[in-house]
């Protein structure tokens, strides 16, 4: 815990606060005090920088190569990571965690690499990754870069966006993060602090930084909206409140359903699902693969747009069986 401290320390440019070892290790504060000294004694390199009204600690100049050695594990993890960023069509992601892997392995010894290589080729032959089914995520590289260029400029973003059944459109929006998952997103905020909206980003295309200034609403988190959503897609939020069968009760209670969730248990062995989200529409394709093992208790719209798939999928069999 003492070494994981100090690479703490190392990594960061501003050093940590007493408040922030407490946060990091997971402890009191009587016990951060004593690994901040241990880290002390063992890394006499250590700064101590005064940030009224706080202390920091940092190691400047980093930590040698034998105390930053990548475990087996780890690296195989980064691997693991890079392989599903290509498996999902994200050619680019990968190439960003491939080059990292390479860079890390280049700062090792060679004996410590020839130590973790035995290990770290049986990990890899034991472990892969399971690609389900769902959009096929896309990252164009160009895209990406002048997404991330446009935020950390502070520039507006212009671009063409094309929806299916809807004409193209050029847009000029303020760039305010990316959200990764099943399908790609950029958030931003109409000009002159106007609503938050999300784009596909494979559907954007003629991405360019635009002159000017353009700052995200001070109020805004992209944490806290991805966690609005059931999925990505966001709309009206929502109270849902969702009752798993005693069957399904046993997954339901591991399962993650939403950051905001209560799970409680019901005398009859069922458990009762309650979080707030938006995305309807997501939500009732996830409660499909529950088959008859839930029950939507509420909101009336997800009853609505669950009854509106169930008919639709009702169209698509009988078409087939015609």
């Amino acid at each position: 815990m003492v070494l994981d401290l100090a690479r703490r320390m190392a990594a960061s440019a501003e050093g940590l606060t007493l408040e922030d070892m407490m946060r990091e290790t997971d402890s009191a504060r009587r016990t951060a005090e004593r690994l901040r000294d241990a880290v002390l004694v063992l890394f006499p390199q250590t700064e101590e920088v005064s940030d009224p009204p706080y202390k920091r600690w940092r190691i400047r100049g980093g930590l040698s190569a034998f105390e930053q050695a990548p475990t087996a594990e780890e690296l195989v993890e980064l691997s693991k990571a890079a392989q599903g960023l290509r498996a999902t069509g994200e050619p680019s992601r990968a190439n960003s965690l491939e080059g990292l892997e390479r860079k890390l392995k280049s700062a090792v010894r060679s004996t410590t690499l020839n130590r973790l290589a035995p290990d770290l080729e049986a990990l890899v032959r034991a472990e892969t990754l399971a690609v389900q089914a769902g959009p096929r995520a896309s990252a164009d590289e160009v895209v990406l870069a002048e997404v991330r260029r446009a935020v950390l400029a502070g520039q507006p973003l212009g671009f063409i966006y094309s929806r299916p059944g809807a004409e193209a459109r050029r847009r000029v929006m303020t760039p305010c993060g990316l959200m990764f998952g099943r399908a790609n997103y950029l958030v931003a905020a109409e000009p002159d602090g106007g609503a938050i909206k999300t784009f596909r980003l494979d559907r954007m295309s003629a991405v360019k930084a635009e002159p000017g200034v353009a700052t995200p609403p001070a109020d805004f988190d992209l944490q806290v909206f991805a966690g609005q959503s059931f999925g990505i897609y966001q709309d009206a939020i929502e109270d849902v409140v969702l009752k798993i069968t005693p069957e399904g009760a046993p997954e339901a209670r591991g399962w993650r359903w939403h950051p905001t969730q209560d799970v409680e248990d019901q005398p009859d062995g069922s458990v009762v699902v309650r979080f707030r989200a938006s995305g309807m529409r997501e939500l009732a394709w996830h409660l499909f693969t529950w088959g008859e093992q839930v029950e939507i208790i509420q909101p009336a719209r997800l009853k609505a747009v669950m009854a509106g798939e169930l008919q639709a999928a009702q169209r698509a069999l009988e078409r087939s069986q015609a």
